[in-house]
This record gives C-alpha cells, structure tokens and sequence, in this order.
C-alpha cells in the first residue's frame, strides 16, 4: 500500500488546487481508495443500490474533500433576465 503523490492527485483530480492536493496526500489514503471516494461523488444511487456499504474512513475523507470541489446549486449563474418591453 502506498502513498499518493501529487502526481497521482492530479490525474485523477485535474482541477484540484495546492490546499486540495495537500490535503488528499496528508489523508494517507491510497489510490484504490481515492478511486473509490470517487466513485461514490460520481453516483452513488447504483453503489448503495449493489449493497455497498457507504464509505468510511479515508474514503470517506477523501468524499469530504473532493465534495468541496464540486459546485453548489448557489454557484451556479443566474439565467439573465429578458429586458422588459
């Protein structure tokens, strides 16, 4: 079992930033197991639904982390508004 490395970070997490690297890397989780935190922001509905038990431990931090990355509802733009006539 090995450490990942920044490298390994970044393939699998492209549009990470320094803090988010750093913080995948110091989590000590392997890469299996940033495959499997993956795995479950992707979709988890067909994981849970093939009795996989929900993610724990670094995995499970892993899942905290990279959800940080992904956007909220709030982020996302406004459709402009049509000019009134």
């Amino acid at each position: 079992m090995t450490s990942l490395t920044r490298d390994d970070v970044l393939k699998a997490v492209s549009h990470a930033d320094d803090v988010t690297i750093a913080k995948i890397i110091a989590s000590g989780a392997t890469l299996a197991e940033l495959a499997e935190a993956q795995a479950w922001l992707a979709n988890d509905e067909p994981l849970i639904n093939a009795g996989k038990p929900l993610a724990t431990g670094r995995a499970r931090e892993l899942v905290d982390i990279l959800s940080d990355l992904e956007p909220s509802e709030d982020d996302e733009p406004s459709p402009p508004i049509a000019p009134q006539e």
